[in-house]
């Protein structure tokens, strides 16, 4: 019995292996819109595409950020001014896209724009610090996506939103994680719904990365000013420096500085005939992250709760 199970589970996994090996044919022909390409995954990503013949089109915030991406690749390469959050910056660049894919429709759209805002106990924010991550993590991706839909629907091709493990399991106060969290229903729903147009939607999960995500220190004791008098009493100075040394050494230990890994899914998710809806990136997304997400939560809290530091008032 366990013998047969054990062969059913490897040809599973034989089989998935051959599948996911299948590109897609006339890939140097296809175009991939790529949002967030001054720096991090984005930048990376365009360059890996670039060097691989398939045409990118990418999207930078800055002139700068798009003239440096240009001097790194190829004529193949082109680019666009894009700030996600203002929709007629949107929609030009939508009409710019459509302009440099003619008939044959966008292939790949990668929504990777993003911030990681003010992160801390949320009883230190604003409605503003939520708002300023969420338009651009959410709300952006969901207005590049609607946009260009009738371009990637032209092609048959695939939407490839980059989330976070944070999507899963939340650990840190603020708009990041909300957003992420979006990001995972939307493309979910986004999913179900063109599956009949035979589009892919993709959702890209890594775990701890080194991208230009702003330092937590600096914004919290900014922050801890503007703190109401009983919020700072409850939760005391002492919190606020073991909470910044905690996420400063665990994102300086843990973090990754190889960001391949996730440009890799990315590409995966472009190339094969046969994708997965999800990929994870990084070991503690694998192994850390995933597995925690399908425990109770009760085990989760009390594990995360020898970990974090405790407001003044707890201790």
């Amino acid at each position: 019995m366990w013998l047969f199970l054990a062969a059913l589970l490897g040809l599973y996994f034989l089989r998935r292996w051959y599948r996911e090996r299948q590109t897609v044919e006339n890939l140097t022909e296809k175009y991939v819109f790529i949002t967030g390409c001054d720096s991090g995954f984005g930048n990376l990503l365009a360059r890996q595409l670039d060097l691989k013949g398939m045409r990118v089109l990418a999207g930078c915030l800055t002139q700068k950020g798009a003239e440096e991406l240009e001097k790194a690749t190829s004529d193949r390469l082109k680019t666009t001014i894009l700030d996600v959050t203002r929709t007629e910056g949107v929609a030009a660049a939508a009409e710019w896209v459509k302009g440099c894919v003619g008939d044959k429709g966008l292939w790949g759209l990668v929504n990777n724009a993003g911030i990681g805002g003010l992160v801390g106990p949320n009883a230190f924010m604003i409605k503003d610090d939520f708002a300023k991550v969420i338009n651009v993590n959410l709300l952006g991706l969901i207005d590049v996506t609607l946009q260009m839909l009738p371009l990637v629907k032209r092609a048959r091709g695939r939407v490839v939103n980059v989330g976070s493990i944070l999507g899963r399991l939340a650990l840190t106060g603020g708009g990041y994680c909300p957003s992420k969290f979006g990001v995972e229903a939307f493309s979910d729903s986004l999913r179900l719904e063109l599956h009949a147009f035979e589009v892919q939607v993709i959702v890209i999960e890594p775990g701890m990365f080194k991208t230009a995500i702003v330092d937590v220190e600096p914004l919290l004791k900014n922050r801890w000013g503007q703190v109401p008098p009983d919020v700072k009493e409850s939760y005391g100075e002492q919190f606020v420096k073991r909470y910044c040394k905690l996420i400063n050494t665990s994102f300086q230990k843990y973090g990754n500085d190889n960001l391949s890994p996730v440009t890799n899914c990315i590409e995966h998710a472009l190339k094969s005939c046969y994708p997965r809806f999800r990929y994870s990136a990084g070991w503690d997304a694998k192994y850390f992250h995933i597995p925690a997400s399908y425990l109770p939560s009760c085990v989760v809290d009390f594990g995360l709760g020898c970990i974090l530091p405790k407001p003044s008032h707890a201790m």
